[in-house]
């Protein structure tokens, strides 16, 4: 089959020097971008390798694993220990369902660790079948380049293997990062709090991102004591300020002890636990500390300074509306490059990348409205502009409408936990520019509003939408009272 490349911008022609090379492209990195790049590339047509290295749940330098981190070590896992803490709550709620529940309930960790491993092992394999049944060739080992059309694996023996290739495309994905503070080696990231062999009754969480927000909703939820520090006035910084406040209230309200404006100095290993030690002088025991302070980009050992591949300073590759490097033979998607680190837009990214190379189907990855979820307990999803980004980049005034309330379920178990949700409207367009939830059931709301947004959905399009009823989603098309006007030049006020 004939294959047609993007060069400068234009479809070429095949010709006899594609003959030269081993494969038309050959992927470092086999996550959520890398498999769906080269799975992609060979349904055009192309004669595709990758390589990734060795599975194991905890990642290294030198250890990693076909799916990458959502698979192995991110997003599914993280969702099955999420699924698991979220039955503790719902235990209790049932007593007021009629259910006569005792007092104790055994909670096997050991039980919901091994099925999680079983998960991500079945993943694993269905990944790597995947693969092979699009005709890509895999390698195991780890993958650096040589030069602008070689790549070099390293086999887990230690032989070394060469390969070139027309096209490299670098997903390498990104590695939890630790903060440098004396003790630092006797936290954990989150790596291994998917695999801890034992389940800690005493936890600190370091970090306001939705790492760290998931996981002190795990561990409360399977009842430890959890205790969250974070630099700034409240969690989640980024996201919507109002809804900011909600979850941070919903955290308390489940027992978690939230230090605002506190960070770590120091972790000191005693007979009694981890002693850590904050900024403001606090001392406390802790089973486990973990360190929930970013990711950064899998690129040291790559090589790519030497063939001329530019980095950012956070080390993230540095590509354009395409994907491609400075060097043309060589692309990046995914984590790796650091735009929105999130495995849909990875999948997203390889497919563009797919077409633009192998498909003559130029594409540009599309970044607005891309819809994402903090799978805290109970959870936050957004799409779409928060209320302090569209108040910074609107032309004119906003309309806010908001919507808080009792869920159902709550009615009757007695949980005293309010759903928020939030539209934000362009006044003199109508169009609806972002959208909030925290409650019960978000995301999966949320990946409908999504779709609303992304076809330019204006406030009477939801207002003329019949309900489900009764559900929460239902909301979202029966705010019809504007909670307040923005201007332009105003700043967004909370009621919270």
């Amino acid at each position: 089959m004939a294959r047609k490349m993007l060069v400068d911008g234009e479809l070429s022609k095949p010709n006899e020097e594609e003959a030269h090379y081993d494969f038309d492209l050959f992927v470092i990195g086999a996550g959520s971008g890398g498999v769906r790049a080269s799975r992609f590339a060979a349904n055009f047509g192309a004669k595709v390798a990758i390589c990734e290295l060795p599975f194991h749940p905890i990642s290294s330098e030198v250890i990693g694993g076909v799916g990458g981190t959502c698979v192995i070590r991110g997003c599914v896992p993280k969702k099955i220990l999420v699924y698991g803490a979220s039955f503790g709550g719902e235990i209790q709620d049932a007593k007021n369902y009629g259910w006569e529940v005792s007092d104790k309930v055994d909670f096997n960790w050991k039980k919901l660790l091994q099925k999680k491993t079983d998960e991500i092992v079945r993943l694993n394999g269905i990944y790597k079948r995947l693969l092979s049944n699009a005709g890509v060739k895999l390698f195991e080992g780890e993958g650096k380049l040589v030069g602008p059309n070689e790549v070099e694996v390293t086999q887990l023996d230690g032989t070394k293997l060469s390969y070139s290739a027309k096209h490299i495309l670098i997903a390498t994905g990104s590695r939890a990062h630790r903060p440098g503070i004396p003790g630092e080696e006797l936290g954990i990231t989150s790596d291994e709090a998917l695999s801890l062999e034992e389940l800690p009754k005493r936890a600190v969480v370091l970090g306001g991102g939705y790492i760290a927000v998931e996981f002190a909703s795990i561990w409360r939820g399977m009842g430890a004591s959890v205790d969250l520090f974070f630099r700034k006035e409240l969690p989640l910084r980024g996201f919507d300020d109002e809804m900011r406040a909600v979850v941070a209230r919903n955290l308390e309200g489940r027992g978690i002890n939230l230090h605002p404006q506190t960070n770590l100095t120091e972790l000191i290993k005693t007979d009694d636990g981890i002693k850590v030690i904050t900024d403001h002088g606090e001392e406390l025991i802790a089973d486990v500390v973990l360190f929930a302070t970013g990711r950064a980009p899998n690129t040291k050992r790559l090589n790519l300074e030497a063939v001329g591949v530019e980095l950012d300073q956070t080390g993230a590759v540095k590509v354009d509306e395409y994907s491609c490097t400075n060097v043309p033979s060589i692309w990046a998607v995914g984590d790796v490059t650091n735009r929105a680190n999130l495995t849909p837009v990875a999948l997203m990214e390889g497919t563009c990348f797919a077409k633009t190379v192998f498909g003559g189907q130029p594409s540009k990855p599309d970044y607005r409205d891309i819809p994402c979820a903090v799978f805290s307990i109970p959870p936050l999803s957004v799409v779409g502009l928060n209320e302090e980004q569209a108040v910074e980049q609107a032309n004119g005034d906003l309309l806010v409408f908001t919507s808080t309330f009792n869920p159902m379920k709550n009615t009757v178990s007695g949980r005293q936990e309010k759903s928020v949700m939030k539209l934000v409207v362009d006044a003199e367009t109508d169009k609806v520019l972002g959208a909030s939830m925290c409650g019960p059931d978000s995301p999966e709301i949320m990946q409908g509003i999504a779709i609303a947004l992304k076809c330019g959905a204006t406030k009477a399009q939801f207002d003329s939408t019949v309900g489900i009823h009764p559900s929460a989603a239902e909301e979202f098309v029966t705010m019809r009272s504007v909670t307040r006007r923005v201007s332009a030049r105003g700043k967004p006020k909370t009621n919270l």
